[in-house]
């Protein structure tokens, strides 16, 4: 044993090993787990493993004795003495079922790690999907909604006065540019969706009544943060659409701030019933509950909504508050 050299034989058995055992990886991976064993058919997929296992062992052996390994083996390590035919070692068959079942084991795994995420990535894809679907279905219910219910002030204020009515359908063609050209977007300045809040209220003011308070406290974004467009809204309409009333004195205040990536959002305003014959009693508050499933959708768990009726004061009010991080 001068030459501590392993013979080829040793060598070739090695190689003829490493890629029976890569190819039996590979091909449990890309054939028999994903057309047998993810197809349920289990029974046939144990009786492949358990023939393929046979068939690595009687390949070996086949092998071994091609290349004549058992006898150039004894000549490396028993130099000088003849070699006799043995029974063959036991320990070192069990070794490579071992080898042959850990690289069963292995690409099993792997193939289910696989399977598992396209369809994490499938149902990820579908849910996007759903709520793009069901984002742009909300969105189409607002739009009209929202000109609805403008159009209707307009039409109020024509029999009151022409002048403002004119000067209501300027500013209504630039909130409807907004509208068109902003809400396709999934995101907008949110500068640009407070001017379309402001020129809403500027929009409403020429309607109301001197025994109308409007309290505002309304900032303006300092940084170029985004927002979901027309989000806002829905609440605004709502408190001009209830808080409004011709015989009384009433009150609405809106607020709206920015701390850092959050923004305050506020509404109060007293609860006067609207008249039967006023096309808006017939709707059924649409573009409030599609805003809150917008808000589920947009901004899961970055949002607080709260909102609810002072007996008290027969005031209703909104208290909303958004993370735009």
């Amino acid at each position: 044993m001068g030459n501590n050299e392993l013979p080829d034989a040793f060598w070739f058995k090695q190689v003829f090993l490493v890629a029976f055992l890569i190819s039996v990886f590979y091909c449990n991976v890309s054939i028999f787990v994903p057309k047998v064993l993810l197809k349920g058919r289990n029974y046939k997929y144990l009786l492949l493993v358990v023939s393929g296992a046979v068939l690595f062992y009687f390949s070996i052996i086949y092998f071994e004795q091609f290349i004549k390994y058992p006898m150039k083996m004894h000549e490396f390590f028993n130099p000088g003495e003849p070699y006799e035919q043995r029974k063959r070692w036991l320990p070192g068959d069990v070794f490579q079922i071992l080898l042959y079942m850990v690289s069963i084991g292995l690409s099993t795994s792997l193939a289910l790690v696989q399977k598992w995420r396209r369809d994490e990535e499938k149902r990820q894809d579908l849910e996007r999907q759903r709520i793009n679907t069901e984002l742009s279905y909300l969105k189409a219910q607002i739009n009209p909604h929202f000109f609805f219910n403008t159009l209707n002030n307009i039409y109020s204020l024509t029999n009151l006065n022409v002048e403002k009515a004119q000067k209501a359908l300027l500013k209504l063609s630039r909130m409807m540019r907004y509208v068109l050209y902003e809400n396709q977007k999934d995101e907008t300045l949110l500068k640009k969706e407070v001017n379309f809040i402001q020129d809403y209220i500027e929009l409403m003011k020429m309607r109301l009544t001197p025994n109308v308070i409007l309290n505002l406290k309304i900032e303006e974004p300092k940084e170029d943060q985004i927002i979901a467009p027309m989000l806002l809204l829905p609440f605004l309409e709502n408190s001009f659409k209830h808080g409004i009333s011709n015989q009384k004195e009433c009150e609405i205040s809106i607020r709206l701030e920015v701390m850092g990536d959050t923004l305050f959002f506020e509404t109060r305003n007293q609860i006067f019933p609207i008249h039967s014959d006023s096309p808006e009693a017939k709707e059924n508050g649409i573009g409030m509950v599609n805003t809150q499933r917008r808000l589920e959708l947009l901004y899961p768990n970055k949002h607080k909504l709260k909102f609810g009726k002072d007996e008290a004061k027969n005031e209703y009010w909104v208290n909303l508050t958004i993370n735009l991080a």
